[in-house]
């Protein structure tokens, strides 16, 4: 159906994501068509946006995973090493210093180690960005968008 100046809606105006066609000089589009198009412009927007706020919470989720891994990693390392390795230096130390003593100073160690692992991994926790920058910028600049549509 053709639209010329004064023309109905007709079933192609009915919304669906389409190509807007060009306006002849002299030739205008009804009040219909251009709600359509708007609509389904909102509509693909919209499905844009939250693709792309998907893709940005994958990249956050595995950042956050990478730290996760490193505490968990850090603990059970920390734990084989602190049981092994604390028994081979408090057998060693036992040949100067009293037991007691020797066990102490093996404690000590190993908690800076385990001190140094988790700092390590609390930079990996803070290095992640779960606020998506990215989405927040395309958000702020399809409303611009939309007010320029508005007016």
């Amino acid at each position: 159906m053709s639209t010329a100046a004064g023309g109905g809606v007709g079933p192609e105006s009915a919304g669906g994501a389409r190509p807007v066609p060009p306006v002849a000089a002299g030739e205008t589009r009804s009040v219909g068509q251009i709600v359509g198009d708007i609509s389904a412009d909102m509509s693909t927007l919209i499905r844009q946006e939250m693709d792309l706020a998907k893709a940005e919470m994958k990249q956050e989720v595995s950042k956050l995973g990478k730290g996760a891994g490193m505490f968990g990693g850090a603990g059970l390392g920390g734990w084989f090493a602190l049981f092994f390795v604390s028994l081979a230096l408090t057998y060693l130390l036992d040949n100067w210093i009293p037991v007691e003593l020797a066990a102490l100073v093996v404690a000590v160690l190993w908690g800076i180690v385990a001190a140094v692992l988790a700092l390590r991994g609390r930079k990996e926790f803070k290095a992640a960005n779960p606020a998506l920058p990215t989405t927040q910028q395309t958000l702020k600049e399809d409303a611009q968008w939309a007010k320029t549509l508005k007016s």
